[in-house]
């Protein structure tokens, strides 16, 4: 419906940094639908190392993805090879109690993708291909490895702003393409669903539509500056994004919109730090407040 780019950014890629993140959760549902996996089910059962530990052992591959699950998330910009990161995961609180946001869960998630694969020969980038990135036509123009060959599940993804828009589409079809399922749209809710730990994230989604970011806070609790912030920007602005606005997020503000309700999906690539750029008056601009 529209584009439009910086000078000499049209067809070039962009590293979709943690934008990355959600194509892990289409893939989860992807491989329950294919009867690899539960989401319900324990880690512990695949990545056999982590049944002796009191926390670990209890987890389970949605409090992975949806980061509740007690393991702390790690540097964003050194994810784990994914044999280093189960043996470095430190659950430091309850599953289901605490939201950690970092690499290595999607790391240790990658881990238990290859060993549910590996009776079937295939490894988890053919997976993706096969089950998401070929039946919707798109091209990753790159996506980083480590040093085992195995794709980075937070980070690695490098995509032009219409290559990214076709999984956005995707999402918003509710796992149809061209009319044709690929998810059945009851499993591709899952990943709308919020975590235990976070109100406003999913798996592997933000829930935008489900308050701001960063939660909303109860009892006197305190909010995060950044919550704070959004809240007061809402207010001044009239503004909250529709309930069913989910979102793919990467660190210089790199952003895959979803709003079924508005039959809109919205990419956005750039470079922002800080206050540069805000999502509230981003879309408070393309939506008005009357949404």
């Amino acid at each position: 419906v529209f584009e439009d780019y910086a000078p000499g950014w049209q067809d070039k890629p962009h590293e979709l940094a943690s934008g990355t993140k959600s194509f892990s959760g289409v893939m989860a549902v992807c491989a329950v639908q294919d009867g690899l996996l539960k989401l319900d089910e324990k880690v512990s059962d695949t990545l056999t190392e982590w049944k002796t530990d009191p926390r670990k052992s209890q987890v389970t591959i949605r409090q992975l993805l949806s980061l509740s699950s007690g393991i702390d998330g790690g540097d964003n910009g050194a994810p784990p090879m994914y044999r280093r990161a189960i043996v470095v995961a430190e659950a430091t609180a309850e599953p289901g109690t605490q939201f950690s946001y970092g690499p290595i869960p999607f790391q240790c998630f990658g881990e238990l993708m290859r060993r549910k694969l590996e009776p079937r020969n295939e490894s988890v980038e053919a997976y993706l291909k096969r089950r998401i990135l070929d039946p919707i036509g798109l091209k990753a123009d790159g996506w980083a490895k480590d040093r085992e060959g195995n794709l980075r599940m937070p980070s690695g993804a490098s995509l032009t702003a219409r290559e990214w828009v076709k999984f956005g589409e995707f999402i918003r079809l509710g796992g149809k393409w061209h009319g044709k399922e690929l998810i059945p749209e009851a499993l591709l809710k899952e990943c709308f669903k919020p975590a235990s730990a976070k109100p406003n994230y999913g798996l592997t989604f933000w829930l935008m539509g489900l308050g701001s970011e960063g939660a909303e806070a109860g009892d006197g609790v305190q909010l995060p500056a950044k919550a704070r912030r959004v809240i007061e920007e809402r207010k001044q602005l009239g503004f909250q994004p529709p309930k069913d606005t989910v979102a793919a997020m990467g660190k210089g503000k790199q952003r895959c919109y979803v709003i079924p309700s508005q039959e809109l999906v919205i990419i956005r690539l750039g470079d922002s730090v800080g206050q540069e750029f805000s999502d509230t008056v981003f879309l408070s601009k393309l939506l008005g407040p009357s949404v």
